[in-house]
């Protein structure tokens, strides 16, 4: 017996979209996925070798500049709002208060990436001296490429939309970039708990 296979007429279907409709979404979603798995792998790392030490941080290494750290945070979680700000314009097709607010978030995200980097030179032990700075250094310096990486991004989409020719996909991506950048500023603030706060707790 033969089966008939129907066609369905997509024809009518739109070709771009915001969300799960857009392809880009779900390659920013796997981002964030595999992005994310690396980070839990560093802190299970750090959680696992602190179990397993009698001293952590090891005798004479103070945790790291709890100053730092918070201010750095701070400014994350700060910068949610422009971000949100810039996604609704994104959503809204308004390609003149998405050229505002990236501007904004490219500043913002440099003054991030000039904090981290502060926040990197105060950290009190090499990453080479021990288990403990390997771990450190290691969470740090992964949470810190997903920053330079997403800056270098703002930065493209924000010379994209002054100079060149859009489509509704470049807004769509302007908002998928703004869901990433709530990942790279929300998964910091458990680490950072890890990192600086746990140390003086425990």
């Amino acid at each position: 017996m033969t089966q008939r296979t129907r066609a369905v007429d997509v024809s009518q279907l739109p070709g771009e979209g915001f969300g799960t409709a857009s392809p880009t979404w779900w390659g920013t979603f796997g981002f964030m996925f595999i992005e994310g798995s690396s980070l839990l792998l560093c802190a299970m790392a750090y959680i696992y070798l602190s179990r397993r030490s009698p001293h952590w941080p090891p005798s004479g290494t103070p945790p790291p500049s709890l100053v730092a750290g918070t201010i750095l945070t701070a400014a994350l979680l700060l910068s949610l709002l422009p971000a949100w700000l810039l996604g609704r314009a994104a959503k809204s097709l308004d390609r003149g208060a998405v050229i505002l607010w990236s501007v904004i978030g490219v500043v913002i995200e440099a003054i991030i990436v000039l904090l981290r980097a502060q926040e990197l030179h105060a950290l009190p032990v090499r990453w080479d001296a021990s288990a403990y700075g390997s771990t450190v250094w290691f969470t740090v310096g992964v949470h810190t490429t997903l920053l330079v990486l997403d800056f270098g991004e703002t930065l493209v989409f924000l010379a994209l939309f002054l100079w060149a020719p859009l489509s509704k996909r470049h807004f769509a991506d302007v908002a998928d970039s703004v869901m990433y950048w709530f990942f790279v500023a929300l998964i910091w603030v458990p680490l950072y708990f890890m990192l600086y706060v746990s140390p003086r707790l425990f």
